[in-house]
């Protein structure tokens, strides 16, 4: 087990960690930090273990927000065809509506001109 050595509101933690976690420990203890610097930068120092408080449950209300953005049901993509996955008729009725769309794009090029 490794060691590392973490500084949050100026104060030092030792920290036991698993073998190669000593940098991911690092940056987490920097975004705690940075947090805590900010929530004391609003309210004031009122008390070391009450800022520790309020920015955990800040850093738990952010988790709660991404997990609900993970789990909140995504629009369908729309799927491209691979090149020749296509059926002659799907082909057909896809060059009718490029045609379709190519048609009207001009219409409204022409309105845009005369304009």
């Amino acid at each position: 087990m490794a060691q590392v050595s973490i500084r949050i509101n100026g104060r030092s933690y030792d920290i036991a960690c698993d073998d190669g976690q000593e940098e991911r420990i690092h940056s987490l203890a920097n975004y705690v930090d940075e947090r805590v610097k900010e929530i004391s930068g609003a309210v004031g120092q009122i008390g070391e273990q009450r800022l520790l408080v309020m920015t955990s449950l800040l850093i738990a209300d952010e988790l709660g927000d991404a997990h609900e953005q993970l789990r909140a049901p995504k629009p369908e993509q729309p799927t491209v065809a691979e090149p020749g996955s296509l059926s002659a008729a799907e082909s057909d009725a896809l060059a009718e509506n490029i045609e379709n769309m190519a048609g009207r794009i001009d219409g409204i090029a022409a309105k845009l001109i005369k304009d």
